[in-house]
Order: structure tokens, then sequence, then C-alpha cells
């Protein structure tokens, strides 16, 4: 379904999607352009920056920060079952690491942030394609066999 850079970029921007919350990678204050700047300066697969760059549906962010078209210049979005298969992997794992569903998930980021704030109306506006995008991921996996919850 992926070409094999994508696949084998998945894992590691599972891993370092929230890098950009690093107080000292912090030039912006949107953490998946923070992030995936700093990765590509540290030598990351191009693929990898473009995920974290775009995870869970950044560009919705961006364009409330007025960084999309920056954003956009710098990482290509990736193909659309990349992006998804990281907004499940994103959203099914508590901050802690506990495995949660994704409707808890957006739960829990809208408890964090005020009404006011950008991730919290840019979280809001993507609510319905957010759980769309995990279902879609679970659906899969369900066909595969996989028992995940």
């Amino acid at each position: 379904m992926l070409a094999a850079p994508w696949n084998a970029a998945l894992v590691p921007a599972a891993w370092l999607h929230d890098v950009g919350y690093a107080p000292d990678l912090r030039l912006t204050d949107f953490h998946p352009l923070d992030g995936a700047r700093w990765l590509r300066a540290n030598g990351w697969q191009t693929e990898v920056c473009c995920l974290v760059a775009w995870h869970t549906r950044a560009e919705t962010e961006a364009e409330m920060r007025m960084l999309l078209t920056e954003m956009g210049n710098e990482f290509p979005k990736p193909p659309y079952h990349a992006r998804v298969a990281l907004v499940w992997a994103d959203l099914t794992s508590s901050p802690l690491g506990v495995p949660c569903t994704a409707a808890h998930r957006i739960d829990e980021i809208l408890g964090r942030y005020p009404e006011t704030s950008i991730v919290h109306r840019a979280t809001v506006a993507n609510r319905s394609a957010l759980l769309a995008d995990a279902a879609e991921v679970e659906s899969m996996l369900s066909v595969i066999g996989d028992s995940r919850p």
C-alpha cells in the first residue's frame, strides 16, 4: 500500500512526532514544524521529517498560525495512508504510552489546552476527521487480524 521509504519512516515518525515540544527546539512554537526542522538538520530520512511536520492533521494548526505555506514548501505532504497510520499511532497511545481510544486521546488533548488556544481550536476543527482516520486504520487492522484495542 505504501512505497518502501514511507513504510520505513512510520515507526521512527511515530516515536519522534512530538520532538518539537523540546524547549531547545521551539522556534515557531509549532511543534510539528520545529520537530521536522530539527530532524532534518540532524540527518533524519526525508520521509520521517515530512511525517513529523504533517502529523495528526497539523495543516489546520499550521494554517491558524500562518505557517502552512512555509511548512508545505519545506516538507511535502506525505501520502494519505502514511498520514492516517501516524494519526492512529498518535491517538491510540496516551502521553504515558498507555493504549487508549482515539476519542479518549482527543478528549485528553482538549483538556490540556484552554478553549482559546490554537491547539484546542485545531483539535476541535479536526475531531471528526481524526476519529475517521483512526477508525479507518482500526478497520484495516481488523481485516488483517490484529487484536490491538
